[in-house]
């Protein structure tokens, strides 16, 4: 199980204006690519602390769920917040590296999340 024996609560990252851009972009995805996130987030959720392959970390308190699917690969940055895994920004890879827009959305609402900004 995760930190001390407990299962980490999953939750989305909220905007102030009340939008949660990771589930607006899994209900965007094909019902493939919503299958492949979900049993990965569950996976990292009964399992935390996890590593390579299927996590791995990006920064300071951030990590990256390492979602694969027959047509390519998802990813799904989160922080863990005491009990809580909070998603913070979900996107499709399209090169080997993790594109540096997509870290810098995770680690602004990481921010926000931690009240820097």
């Amino acid at each position: 199980m995760g930190i001390d024996g407990v299962k980490l609560t999953v939750r989305f990252y909220r905007t102030a204006s009340g939008v949660e851009p990771v589930l607006d972009w899994l209900r965007d995805q094909s019902l493939e690519i919503r299958k492949a996130v979900g049993t990965d987030i569950k996976t990292v959720q009964i399992g935390w602390p996890l590593g390579m392959p299927l996590v791995r970390k990006m920064a300071a308190d951030l990590w990256e769920i390492r979602s694969r699917f027959p047509a390519g690969i998802a990813r799904v940055l989160f922080t863990v917040v005491r009990t809580e895994m909070v998603l913070l920004h979900g996107f499709i890879k399209k090169s080997e590296a993790t594109p540096a827009a997509d870290l810098a959305v995770a680690k602004k609402r990481h921010s926000i999340l931690r009240g820097d900004s």
